[in-house]
C-alpha cells in the first residue's frame, strides 16, 4: 500500500510539473497565413463588396427552398418551427406587435445573402453553393414582393435591390 501511495505521489508531481512547463507555451498551432484569413473572411456588407460569383432566380430558389428550408421556415416563408421569412409589411411602428421578416425589417438584400450563405441551412451551415444562396435569397425576396419571379440576382444586381425597410434604420456615422 505504501509503495502504491508513493507511486501515485510521484505521478502526480510529474503531471503538475509537466502542466506547468506546458503552460508557458501551449503550442496550440501556428499563425494563420493571409490566405487562410481571406478564406474565412466571407462577410458581405450593405454595399455588396465581396459578393462571390454566381447567380439565381426565385424559380430556381424555390426548388432549393423546398429541399433545404421548408422544414424550418414553412411554406412560402410562413414560419414554424423557426422564424417567419415573409409578410409583416406595415407592422413596424404601427402600434401592434411588429412582425420582423426579411420583407418588413431587413434593410439590405446583401446582408440577407450574407446570413443565408453563412448560417443556412441550420443543420449544415455554409453548405449552400453560391448559386444556391443567390437563388434562395431571390426566392425569399420574391415571396416578399421585393423582386419578380424571373429577376436574376447576382453580385451586380443584389446591391441595387431596394428593401422596403431601407430607410427604417439610422446609419452609424461614428462618434462625435
Amino acid at each position: 500500500m505504501f509503495m502504491r501511495d508513493r507511486l501515485l505521489a510521484v505521478c502526480s508531481a510529474l503531471a503538475v510539473s509537466c502542466g506547468a512547463a506546458s503552460a508557458e507555451s501551449p503550442n496550440l498551432g501556428r499563425v494563420a497565413t493571409p490566405a487562410e484569413f481571406a478564406a474565412g473572411d466571407i462577410s458581405i456588407g450593405p454595399d455588396g463588396v465581396g459578393l462571390p460569383p454566381g447567380s439565381g432566380t426565385a424559380k430556381q430558389g424555390e426548388a432549393v427552398y423546398l429541399e433545404k428550408c421548408l422544414g424550418c421556415h414553412g411554406e412560402r416563408g410562413a414560419g414554424k418551427p423557426n422564424d417567419q421569412l415573409a409578410g409583416g409589411q406595415g407592422t413596424l411602428g404601427a402600434g401592434q406587435a411588429p412582425v420582423k421578416t426579411v420583407g418588413s425589417f431587413w434593410p439590405y438584400a446583401t446582408t440577407v445573402f450574407d446570413y443565408v450563405r453563412r448560417a443556412m441551412p441550420l443543420n449544415e451551415s455554409k453548405s449552400l453553393t453560391n448559386d444556391e444562396a443567390y437563388a434562395v435569397v431571390a426566392y425569399i425576396l420574391q415571396i416578399n414582393g421585393v423582386i419578380g419571379e424571373n429577376d436574376t440576382i447576382d453580385a451586380r444586381t443584389l446591391p441595387a435591390v431596394r428593401m422596403p425597410n431601407r430607410d427604417g434604420f439610422v446609419p452609424f456615422t461614428g462618434r462625435k
